[in-house]
Parts: C-alpha cells; structure tokens; sequence
C-alpha cells in the first residue's frame, strides 16, 4: 500500500472513530433521531452539491424507491439505533461493537445469497460472536434506558447494516458508489425528517452539541464517504474495509482523550476476540492458495 493511501485510510479511521466520540457528546442533548436527522441533513446536502458538479443527479431519481429502502436500512435505522447506544456506552465500547458488521455481513450472505463461508470463516464467525458474548456479559439486563438495551440497540445496528450490504450487492451492484452514498443519505433525512421534529428538543441545544452534530455531518458522513470511494477506487473494496479494524482503536483513543473513558483489560480482550474473528470470517487471513 503507497504511503498516500496508508495516510487516507488512517484519515478515514479516525473520523469514523470520533463519530462515536461526536455521538457522545451530541446525543444526550439533541435525543437519537433529531441528531441523526442533523447528521444525514448536512451529509446529504454537500455529497448533493459533489453530486451535481459530476453530473450525475439524475441517476438519483432513477434509482429512487432502491435508495430510499437503501437509506432507511444503512443510514437512518443503524444511525438512530447507534445514537441510542451511546446515550448509555461508552464511544469505545460502542465502536468496538460496530466492528461486528463484517460478521453479520457474513451471515446475512450466508442465509439470503447463498454465500457459504468456508470452515475458517465458520470459526471465525464463531470467534467474534464469543467474543461479543464475552464482552457485553453482565451487561444485558434489558432495564429502560441501561446499557443491556443500549448493547442491542448497537448489534441491531450492525445487523442492519449485514442486511444492507446483501441489499446492495443483489439489487444495486450497478449503481455509481457516489449514487448510492448521496441518495441513500438523502432517502435517510426523508425517512427521519417526522419522527426529528416529533422528537425534536424541547430546550435550546448548546452550542458543542452543534458543533458534534455538525462534525458528525460533514466530517464522519461526508468527507468520510468521499475518503472512502478513492480508496475503493485506487485499492478495491476487499482492502479499503480493512479501515474497519482501524476504527475501534481510534473511537478508544479519542474517548479516552476527550472524555476520559477507561479502557479496561476487559473490553481489550473482548475487542482482540472480536477482531480476530472479523479476520477469520472476511478472509483476510488464512490468504487461500494462489492459482497457478
């Protein structure tokens, strides 16, 4: 990998970390669904404005009903979920739980495509769901607004977004990548626009929860999406979501920097587990034999 595309990709992790970091900080004041509406808002409107000077805003209405559905189940309903989950999680705890999206990924291909993992993928879907069990036990206690309901909400958002990739890899393989990043974060603000303004805050929201809202919009949405198609487009998507295993360690850092959150040896080895197992599960190791 040349050092430019090492440097991006280190770029991308951060800022899909600090998401969870912005979450923190947001959340509490704005409720999930009137963040997430703030979020997709602003995300949808800059990749819009990318969009238009491609030429290619066109293809938005072709692809209408598919980009709706597309929003809803990747960007609205794992964003909201996500938002709930860091009300009672910590940012690197929930981060290390989205790092579980390539497992469910996994399943989710197995069961609606067909795609049946080898025995090394078998363990390693094995190995990160134990080591999500080993990491949210004693957590699970489903008590309003305690973090067993926050633990859910965070793996039905990674469910959610297995469920999309399928989604996309059988009805909309053809369809541009920018397409599918600006309407599917278009089709969320629409999905979100009622329930934000029922759920809308009652007080005035400080101005750092903006300034997080805002940041979660153009930096962790946008920016990040942009980041991301030019590395899928110079490494191919097999390597650029490898940015995945990067994530977790910066969510880590940044709570632990910005809002003093522990890093227990407990959540380490939980998030070594895990990882090992997304390893496992994606193919990244054993490499299978090359062909002659």
């Amino acid at each position: 990998m040349k050092t430019p595309d090492l440097a991006e990709m280190l770029l991308l992790a951060a800022l899909w970390g600090a998401s969870f970091l912005f979450m923190r900080v947001a959340a509490p004041h704005f409720g999930p669904l009137a963040l997430m509406e703030v979020r997709v808002l602003i995300a949808a409107g800059l990749l819009l404005v990318w969009l238009a000077l491609r030429g290619e805003l066109a293809a938005l209405w072709r692809h209408k009903g598919l980009l709706l559905l597309l929003g809803t189940i990747n960007s609205a309903l794992p964003f909201v979920l996500l938002g709930y989950a860091t009300l009672s999680l910590t940012a690197g705890l929930a981060a290390i739980l989205n790092a579980t999206v390539p497992l469910w990924g996994a399943l989710v291909a197995w069961a609606w495509l067909g795609d049946r993992p080898s025995r090394w993928r078998l363990l390693g879907l094995g190995l990160g769901f134990a080591g999500v069990l080993a990491l949210v036990w004693g957590r699970v206690a489903l008590q309003p607004g305690g973090a067993g309901l926050a633990v859910v909400a965070a793996l039905t958002a990674t469910l959610s977004y297995g469920v999309a990739a399928s989604y996309t890899k059988r009805h909309a393989s053809q369809v541009a990548p920018l397409v599918l990043a600006t309407g599917s974060q278009l089709g969320a603000a629409l999905v979100l626009a009622p329930l934000a303004l029922w759920r809308w805050p009652a007080q005035a929201v400080p101005a750092q929860a903006w300034v997080s809202a805002a940041a979660l919009g153009v930096l962790c949405t946008a920016l990040a999406y942009v980041l991301f198609f030019r590395l899928v487009a110079r490494l191919g998507p097999a390597r650029s979501i490898t940015v995945t295993y990067l994530i977790p360690a910066f969510a880590v850092l940044w709570g632990a920097v910005f809002l003093h959150e522990p890093l227990t040896l407990h959540m380490a080895l939980g998030a070594a587990v895990i990882l090992a197992g997304v390893t496992l599960s994606t193919g990244l190791w054993p490499r299978p034999p090359r062909q002659a």
